[in-house]
């Protein structure tokens, strides 16, 4: 249902995003992405490195690294997905927001929520236009 491609917002060395193969329809789970959770106190570590910009929160007490695609789809203001953290499978479950045409890349706002439009920690040129 979903590949991985070069994307053309991402820039640097991994310029990697996540692609639909086929049309996916809006409100279709696309993707349980498995987490490894850690205690906040140990991302002290993890900000060191460059996994620091691919972890989620994972509720009040833990850190999530993503696995699988999870840690790929790129993000916008404007996303065509979302996710929803499930505790009981201990997966982030990736969901379509709108319809999904084939070919198109699958942004998600990485505030968490579809409109929170809260600055990020890094520099965002697309604000505007994704």
């Amino acid at each position: 249902m979903i590949e991985i491609k070069s994307s053309k917002i991402s820039d640097g060395e991994f310029n990697r995003g996540v692609f639909a193969m086929g049309p996916i329809s809006k409100g279709t789970l696309f993707h349980e992405a498995p987490v490894i959770p850690y205690p906040n106190e140990q991302h002290v570590h993890i900000e060191q490195t460059l996994l620091a910009d691919y972890m989620f929160s994972y509720g009040a007490n833990h850190t999530a690294l993503l696995l699988g695609y999870g840690m790929l789809f790129n993000h916008s203001y404007k996303p065509n997905a979302y996710y929803e953290l499930n505790f009981d499978n201990h997966t982030v479950d990736f969901y379509a927001y709108a319809d999904i045409p084939a070919g198109d890349e699958i942004f998600i706002n990485y505030n968490g929520e579809v409109d929170n439009e809260d600055e990020l920690w890094f520099e965002d040129n697309n604000k505007e236009t994704l």
